[in-house]
């Protein structure tokens, strides 16, 4: 079935989507008219290709990411350093679970594709299902790790017959964007399928 994806302030940069890959990108009118069986799915905002993060390690190897049933004793945001190497270590078996829940958190940040040697193979494992590519980390790191780091790294431009992966932000220009952050997206697909939507 046949999904065209466009976005409110970036209608030139529909995407046609067939199954997992990218059928077409162009102008929403054009694409509509070609395709008048597609299904249509709007969204605020810009579409993107979507985000690689460098700091795949860093953020789901060395970050611990708390169950929202230890939110009482361990709060709700991303624990790093030796904090989180002391809870993994208690119990080894949280690896995969954290590395799942910090998966979720990168696709809710219009995150694709990670960059960095991942070891740990329920972290692979965890990476590997939520269909993220894995990428080339940039010779100069942007700073701390985070899940919004600065500058933000778009890939390259959506091309037929590439895989259907990209995100959507809700801001009026890729400037916004970068001033913004990708906490504002809405959603990301990968695969053709819609892997995070904002409620």
């Amino acid at each position: 079935m046949l999904t065209l994806h466009v976005a409110e302030h970036s209608p030139e940069a529909a995407v046609l989507v067939d199954g997992a890959v990218v059928a077409a990108v162009g102008p929403y009118d054009e694409l509509a008219a070609a395709h008048p069986s597609a299904r249509v799915r709007r969204w605020p905002g810009i579409l993107t290709p979507g985000l690689l993060n460098p700091y795949g390690p860093e953020l789901l190897e060395a970050t611990y990411h708390p169950d929202p049933r230890e939110a009482d004793r361990l709060g709700t945001e991303p624990i790093g350093g030796e904090r989180a190497r002391a809870i993994l270590r208690a119990d080894p078996s949280r690896v995969g679970a954290s590395a799942r829940r910090g998966v979720q958190r990168l696709l809710a940040h219009g995150t694709v594709a990670v960059a960095g040697e991942l070891r740990a193979r329920p972290v692979i494992d965890a990476v590997r299902r939520a269909g993220l590519a894995v990428g080339q980390r940039p010779p100069r790191l942007p700073g701390p790790a985070s899940l919004s780091p600065t500058p933000l790294t778009l890939l390259p431009p959506l091309t037929p017959g590439a895989p259907a992966r990209f995100a959507v932000f809700a801001v009026q220009s890729r400037r916004s964007l970068v001033t913004e952050g990708a906490s504002t997206c809405v959603a990301t697909v990968i695969a053709g399928r819609l892997v995070y939507r904002s409620r």
